[in-house]
């Protein structure tokens, strides 16, 4: 992995493994990325806690490493995972922590062509 790329961490992108779902994004070190290989949790840096985290280490709504993808450029891993505990991903409780894009009038459009 290409760690130098943005000072020591790669993106790493979360996706529900049987539903396809983005789920969150964060960021690994390369001893979060070793963590997350041996304990099979999957494990982040905190930029602003200048940390390690295990992803529900507090809330219980871990993610359970099922496949490790790395990118063509090897600068950004796909964390394909099942969630366990109640199975929201995000600090906001949410299932994801991803929203429609406010304005951006994609959501709308693409719901209009497949109901077509």
């Amino acid at each position: 992995m290409d760690f130098a790329k943005l000072n020591g961490l790669i993106p790493a992108v979360v996706q529900d493994d049987a539903s396809g779902e983005v789920l969150m994004v964060g960021f690994m070190n390369q001893e979060a990325l070793d963590r997350t290989v041996a304990t099979g949790y999957a494990t982040f840096f905190s930029r602003t806690r200048q940390a390690l985290w295990m992803k529900g280490e507090t809330s219980g709504n871990r993610l359970r490493v099922e496949r490790l993808l790395v990118d063509c450029d090897d600068d950004t891993v796909l964390v394909r995972a099942t969630r366990e505990g109640d199975g929201n991903v995000c600090h906001t409780g949410a299932r994801t922590c991803f929203r429609e894009f406010a304005g951006s009038g994609f959501g709308r459009k693409a719901s209009r062509t497949a109901g077509q």
